[in-house]
């Protein structure tokens, strides 16, 4: 009884750390009080200022237009890369392991002194010309998200019979039909849940995103802003803008839906499986 106690209070209260700052927000989203705890009456003209602020806007569209596209290029690398892994030899196959792990422990301040570093080699004596770029920011973004899509799909590949593609081509498929009928069926939840992971890795992201920027994407500026930079910059000049609190609002609503989506989806699928549905361990 006294462990059910503990245990249920010990949920509550990280329940509890985790989301009040949230929802503060989010209650403060409602109110014009420059500062947060102030309330000066329900409004909801945060929201439409949001929309109104040409800088907010472009932070946003840069953030968004980077974290889809790195996610994309990390999907594919990672996903390609796990499944020539896992047909490869044994020794091969735990050498790329243990090489996709270290960026994941490594700081990420080393990371992106690193990438720094190259760029600025590459831009001084090879290419003779300003490198950083929209470009080199997505190099930095999918060396960050990379090693966790690789992640997440090899455990679906552990869980598939490898005989499978072999099974495939012997009934006579070509080998890139057995890729996409056979392979990428079987390790699609992975692919997904390191697209997603990819997309919030991104939107997260403000040393790799300091360090690799260039020119503004949409906006033409010296350096492009993000969300992340945005904030930052405003920080250092003064209080943060109220309709960020809008903005904050907004993407917690988002990221709730799409769990929830996402959770949805797994029900339905878990109930069409068969039960005792057979795994297969390399």
């Amino acid at each position: 009884m006294v462990k059910k106690i503990f245990g249920q209070t010990y949920i509550w209260l990280i329940l509890i750390l985790m989301y009040l700052p949230v929802l503060v927000l989010i209650v403060f989203s409602f109110t014009e009080a420059t500062n947060v705890g102030t309330w000066t009456g329900f409004s909801w003209n945060l929201y439409p200022r949001l929309f109104q602020d040409a800088q907010i806007m472009t932070a946003l569209g840069n953030t968004l237009i980077l974290a889809f596209t790195s996610a994309v290029v990390s999907v594919v690398l990672g996903t390609f890369g796990a499944i020539g892994a896992f047909y490869s030899k044994r020794r091969m196959r735990k050498a790329i392991d243990m090489v996709t792990q270290i960026p994941i422990v490594n700081a990420e301040i080393v990371m992106a002194l690193s990438l720094t570093v190259m760029f600025v080699f590459l831009s001084t004596y090879v290419f003779k010309t300003q490198l950083m770029s929209f470009w080199t920011l997505l190099i930095g973004h999918v060396v960050l998200s990379l090693p966790f899509v690789y992640i997440s799909v090899k455990p679906k590949l552990e869980q598939m019979d490898p005989s499978l593609y072999e099974a495939a081509i012997d009934l006579g498929a070509t080998p890139r039909q057995a890729l996409g009928k056979v392979i990428i069926p079987e390790v699609l939840p992975g692919i997904l849940s390191g697209f997603l992971l990819s997309i919030t890795l991104s939107l997260d992201d403000f040393i790799v995103t300091r360090f690799t920027r260039g020119a503004g994407l949409l906006s033409g500026d010296s350096q492009i802003e993000t969300l992340s930079t945005l904030v930052q910059a405003k920080i250092k000049k003064g209080p943060i803008p109220v309709e960020m609190r809008a903005l904050t609002t907004i993407i917690f609503l988002v990221v709730i839906l799409v769990v929830i989506l996402i959770s949805v989806r797994r029900y339905y699928v878990s109930k069409k499986q068969p039960h005792g549905r057979r795994r297969y361990m390399r």
